[in-house]
């Protein structure tokens, strides 16, 4: 098998129809649209969910349960394999990962580490939250986690 001998399997394609080409092409004169009317228009149709005027049905849906926002709360996150480039041994804080960019903002209910990644050196972590993966592979590389600091 050469390069200039491949082509795409039989009944891959399919060659372009030409609509409005005359009627024995069998999509001419209306090109498949049908005589006159909103969709055989340029243009024509109407958006997804139009129902004619009518309220559209998700509006006649009654809207169940309340989600209080105030209450949510915001932690700067990291993943265990960000850690990966501080040395052995390192105090790890949510200022020493901001000076080194790792995290680009401060939140206010501080650092919550998480499981992705993996991580070889141990080190001392001090966050106000974290996974149990994440806690279990800084553990198994023989780093500490010190929660709520």
């Amino acid at each position: 098998m050469k390069l200039e001998n491949l082509k795409p399997a039989q009944g891959a394609t399919t060659k372009k129809v030409r609509i409005g080409r005359g009627i024995g092409s069998g999509i001419g004169k209306t090109s498949g649209k049908g005589h006159k009317g909103q969709w055989a228009r340029s243009g024509g149709g109407v958006k997804p969910g139009f129902e004619g005027g009518n309220i559209p049905m998700i509006r006649k849906i009654p809207i169940r349960g309340f989600n209080n926002y105030n209450y949510r709360k915001f932690y700067s996150t990291v993943n265990v394999g960000d850690l990966e480039i501080f040395d052995a041994n390192t105090e790890i804080t949510e200022e020493l990962l901001y000076e080194y960019r790792v995290v680009g903002k401060r939140m206010p209910y501080g650092l919550k580490i998480l499981g992705d990644g993996e991580i070889t050196k141990p080190l001392i972590v001090k966050a106000n939250k974290a996974t149990k993966s994440a806690v279990e592979k800084i553990e198994k590389a023989g780093g500490k986690v010190i929660i709520g600091e």
